[in-house]
């Protein structure tokens, strides 16, 4: 499988009307802001909105976003499995915003903090809770070293399930006017 197309922000940014833009993260990550037209479909629910990004893609390019190019790169190769086309914005909508380009925040939308930065924390406070467990019940030092060994699993294999687990926790979750899925795939379709 050959790596999606990937763009700067500066090359999305002067075709950004020739693309449906796809943003692959956690609803709550999509509210605190994303590329201006940006459809949010999450990664976890990527494979049920394939059919509407054929159609979407059939009508023209797709652009797959998400904080820092990880996830959207993993979404684009989802998306080369079913025959769809995608580019992915190189990094993500961190890199967007200080090239200078705005996001779209809608009105009330709290800043959440992005999926990596989440996983970094639990992850971190994980690894000393076990650490510091350990000193009293040597068997507590399994947890540091289950999550070493998770993550890197994740870095092989580039996934990560605690990033899965995350985006279930309400603070990640948007309001379900904002991102309501049926939708958003309604109007790839049309």
């Amino acid at each position: 499988m050959t790596s999606p197309a990937s763009l700067s922000p500066a090359q999305a940014a002067a075709r950004l009307e020739e693309f449906t833009v796809i943003d692959v993260r956690a609803p709550g990550e999509y509210a605190s802001g994303h590329v201006p037209g940006a459809l949010n479909i999450p990664l976890d629910r990527l494979r049920e909105a394939v059919p509407a990004l054929k159609a979407a893609a059939a009508r023209g390019s797709l652009l797959v976003v998400c904080a820092s190019g990880v996830r959207s790169t993993r979404a684009c190769e989802i998306l080369s499995a079913a025959d769809i086309d995608a580019s992915t914005l190189s990094g993500g909508t961190s890199a967007w915003e200080v090239d200078g380009h705005d996001l779209d925040r809608p009105e009330g939308a709290r800043a959440t903090w992005p999926m990596e930065r989440q996983v970094r924390l639990a992850a971190g406070s994980l690894v000393v809770a076990g650490m510091l467990a350990g000193t009293r019940f040597p068997a507590a030092r399994w947890l540091s070293a289950g999550i070493g060994s998770g993550l890197v699993f994740s870095a092989v294999t580039n996934t990560c399930g605690m990033a899965a687990v995350l985006s279930k926790l309400p603070y990640n979750r948007a309001p379900r006017s904002a991102t309501d899925l049926g939708a958003t795939l309604d109007a790839l379709q049309k």
